[in-house]
């Protein structure tokens, strides 16, 4: 398994969320089907896109890439609840999958990597900004078998 670290960027992306929690109340309201697009940082680092479904499960895809030259795309159904009586805060957790490549440079061939995942985490909505942390175990059980624990920060826009 691998220690989570957080480098500057990943600070800056907290401090800049806890700041605008601080001062920036807005309402959230997310259509159904409404389509968030964004960023997260940390292990991995990807690109990501959420179709919302408040009574639902909804869909959460990311396509990133780790340091140690693994590219992968993981997918998780997530069930979305409040915490308490906020409309803003929330927490998540579902199930997921993951396929992905394995580039181990020039001293053999490129592996790949298949497994089941999980998700949980917290998110709060600024109107149409979504700032979420995330925790994600994988298993790996195509090409080897590997427990493996990622995460991140990260930010949505909806349209």
């Amino acid at each position: 398994m691998r220690n989570l670290k957080f480098n500057f960027w990943t600070k800056s992306l907290v401090a800049l969320s806890f700041f605008t929690l601080c001062f920036f109340t807005a309402e959230a309201q997310r259509a159904d089907g409404a389509v968030g697009i964004g960023a997260q940082i940390g292990q991995p680092t990807g690109l990501t896109v959420k179709v919302y479904k408040p009574s639902g499960i909804s869909t959460d895809i990311l396509a990133a890439w780790d340091l140690d030259d693994f590219f992968f795309l993981n997918v998780h159904g997530l069930w979305e609840r409040h915490i308490g009586s906020s409309e803003n805060f929330h927490y998540f957790l579902g199930p997921g999958a993951f396929i992905g490549i394995r580039d181990h440079g020039n001293e053999q061939e490129n592996d790949i990597a298949v497994g089941v995942s999980g998700n949980f985490g917290i998110n709060v909505m600024l109107g149409i900004l979504e700032l979420y942390g995330q925790v994600t175990p994988r298993l790996e059980i195509i090409e080897k078998t590997d427990v493996d624990i990622g995460g991140g920060v990260g930010l949505r826009f909806y349209f």
